[in-house]
């Protein structure tokens, strides 16, 4: 058990959506080609999940695993198993080019739920949040108005967010005042 609080010590704003921060988050940065047969065992063996396709998440019964690049995944696992899951993938990877880094610490990670998230969303990232263009387990790196971010949706129709922990709280207050009554668009109403 760490001692490790998350960016925002688990920010919630409620207003026509809810956004919230998850709290801490195990997440392994894991390069290489994304098509070999050594990272796609790793990868099961580490999390249960396949390796996902271009802009897609996986999901397995010990994590989950994010497409982020063509040479590029994210590993999400609990937080006090990502020292432990990056001693497992780096072991097996061991002779494969590749890289494996532990960059829980330094992500922040948000969930917006309600009827109306994807509304908050489209007003501050240029994605096509329309539920035919953007749905469960869909996953885009993009900007949260002028920071990196990358947005995945959910299985319950909410959306998460990473950004850098630096910027946590710059991108909780977009997406909070994004939120806030009044603010509502109708856009993506059902």
């Amino acid at each position: 058990m760490s001692n490790a609080v998350s960016a925002l010590s688990g920010a919630k704003s409620q207003g026509f959506a809810t956004v919230e921060e998850t709290g801490l988050r195990g997440m392994i940065t894991l390069r290489g080609d994304l098509a070999s047969a050594e990272i796609a065992s790793a990868v099961k063996a580490a999390t249960g999940a396949e390796v996902p396709a271009q802009r897609k998440v996986s999901v397995g019964d010990k994590g989950a695993v994010a497409w982020m690049s063509p040479d590029e995944l994210l590993v999400i696992v609990a937080y006090d198993d990502a020292l432990s899951v990056t001693a497992q993938l780096t072991e097996a990877l061991a002779g494969v080019h590749s890289a494996v880094t532990n960059v829980s610490d330094a992500r922040a990670v948000f969930r917006i739920s309600g009827d109306a998230s994807r509304d908050v969303l489209a007003k501050v990232a240029p994605v096509d949040f329309a539920s035919d263009a953007f749905g469960v387990g869909d996953m885009r790196r993009t900007r949260i108005s002028q920071v990196a971010a990358a947005i995945w949706g959910n299985e319950d129709g909410s959306f998460e967010v990473i950004c850098f922990r630096s910027v946590a709280q710059y991108v909780f207050d977009v997406l909070r005042i994004s939120a806030a009554e009044g603010g509502e668009v109708g856009f993506y109403a059902d």
